[in-house]
């Protein structure tokens, strides 16, 4: 049953593509991991992306950073998976949000997510 939370679908490689500069970015730039580190970075205004895990339970953890992150007019996408957002971010645990505060050497990966992630909310 799909997310309440979860305002569109993510092609499997986008996906990929995601994690991907999740990793990046924590290798040469910054992450907010979990949803209060996230939800202060997007509040504040730093947060460059942020990613939010599919499979949380319950909703309500995640329901408020969709909303958020349009009024700050930040992107946000969606990963299938806690448990692969969080091994991306360095952690062995699952992460149900984080944000890249700094890309590091990601930066043009963050950009071809965006462009993406613009291209499928025109398209939806």
């Amino acid at each position: 049953m799909p997310k309440a939370y979860v305002k569109f679908d993510i092609p499997k490689e986008l996906s990929g593509k995601v994690l991907q500069a999740v990793e990046t970015a924590r290798n040469t730039g910054k992450l907010r991991i979990g949803v209060n580190e996230t939800t202060k970075a997007t509040d504040k205004g730093i947060a460059q992306l942020v990613v939010i895990a599919g499979d949380v339970e319950p909703e309500e953890i995640v329901m408020h950073l969709p909303v958020l992150c349009e009024e700050k007019k930040i992107p946000y996408v969606y990963v299938p998976s806690k448990l692969e957002l969080g091994r991306s971010s360095g952690i062995d645990v699952g992460a149900a949000a984080i944000a890249i505060a700094d890309a590091g050497e990601g930066k043009n990966l963050i950009k071809d997510v965006v462009n993406s992630l613009e291209q499928l909310k025109k398209a939806g």
